[in-house]
């Protein structure tokens, strides 16, 4: 996979995942990283799919509706990805937070929901329910961060709240917040992110 990784200042600090959102690049969120972590290593991701030349983590099949076999596949191939990079690059495999927008939160979603080992937390800004009617991995003692938006036209809040559910039932640390916007990543969240990561990884 395309990628770009930052070695931190912080060795012992949680290494970022990042994942953008549809038509990004594994540029995107690097300043987003910095106001969270900025002594964490980072792995930035693009995602393999092309949607009318726009890069994404998986296939849909329209708005909101997701090609699952192909989350599926995907989900697993970001998943081996996760484990050859750490290897390369000699971060700890178990210490990754997810941070993913829209697109990008659905992938790291899915890896909460299929893989119990996948991350030690997430941050997910605007998610949708990845999958329905399956069985999720013991996810105890995982935080996930969900900034959504009440006014959101893509993720509605009822969406959010059954993301929320389904997490929190698998055990999940879930803190959700939300603003009073659309589907747009704001500072706001963007700090409340930042300020929920400190309280639970340090800075």
């Amino acid at each position: 996979m395309k990628h770009i990784f930052e070695k931190g200042r912080r060795e012992e600090a949680p290494t970022l995942v990042l994942f953008h959102g549809t038509g990004g690049t594994e540029r995107d969120l690097l300043p987003l990283a910095k106001r969270i972590a900025p002594d964490s290593s980072v792995l930035s991701l693009r995602g393999n799919v092309l949607e009318n030349g726009m890069p994404r983590f998986f296939r849909r099949l329209a708005e909101g509706v997701f090609d699952e076999e192909d989350l599926v596949f995907r989900t697993q191939e970001v998943n081996e990805f996760l484990d050859q990079a750490a290897a390369q690059y000699g971060f700890d495999r178990s210490r990754l937070v997810a941070v993913g927008y829209s697109n990008g939160a659905n992938i790291a979603g899915s890896l909460l929901f299929h893989y119990r080992n996948a991350l030690q937390g997430a941050i997910l800004h605007h998610p949708m329910v990845p999958r329905r009617g399956i069985e999720l991995p013991d996810l105890s003692g995982i935080p996930v961060f969900i900034g959504a938006g009440t006014n959101d036209p893509i993720c509605s809040a009822q969406e959010t709240e059954e993301l929320e559910g389904l997490l929190s039932g698998a055990g999940a640390a879930v803190t959700v917040h939300w603003e009073r916007y659309g589907h747009q990543l704001t500072p706001m969240e963007a700090d409340a992110a930042a300020a929920w990561f400190g309280e639970r990884f340090g800075r």
